[in-house]
């Protein structure tokens, strides 16, 4: 989030989910642009797993205790980006991550890059929970039940999916 008066970025732990979404803010520096001072089009996915890394970590998740105790890890298995204008040096930025399913091994998510109210990105990301050997295995109870929290959908559709009083 940024402060409009300040141009500070904000968002603590408890700040950055929102109805059901999670913001993310960030800062562009020089090391993210291009010669022209634009964002070059790959850093965008670096912006947006450092985004989903965040809200696991602000749901309580932490990654190196789930590779610890199930040895499996969330990886991008499909990613559709959908470049609509450019950012630039030094703009602040915000990843909005909303999560749209939420499966026995696989997560569904939609994130776009905002600069204000501008939709720069549109990321569409389906993340699958794999083992080190590169095989999808069932996300651990935990880490369903706090992902559904942020995932759309009514509570009858969330049950429908597994996602309730599991």
């Amino acid at each position: 989030m940024v402060n409009a008066a300040t141009g500070d970025i904000l968002g603590s732990p408890g700040e950055r989910i929102r109805n059901g979404e999670h913001i993310f803010a960030l800062r562009v520096y020089y090391e993210d642009t291009d010669a022209g001072g634009i964002v070059y089009y790959a850093n965008y996915l670096r912006f947006a797993e450092r985004a989903r890394t965040e809200m696991i970590r602000d749901l309580g998740i932490r990654n190196p205790e789930l590779h610890a105790r199930h040895g499996a890890a969330f990886a991008v298995r499909r990613c559709n980006a959908d470049y609509r204008r450019p950012a630039r040096l030094d703009d602040l930025l915000a990843v909005h991550t909303r999560l749209t399913a939420v499966g026995g091994a696989s997560v569904d998510a939609v994130q776009v890059v905002r600069r204000d109210d501008e939709e720069l990105v549109r990321l569409d990301v389906r993340l699958a929970y794999m083992t080190a050997d590169g095989r999808a295995t069932r996300l651990p109870k935990d880490v369903r039940g706090a992902l559904a929290g942020l995932c759309g959908g009514s509570t009858s559709e969330r049950r429908e999916q597994g996602l309730e009083n599991d």
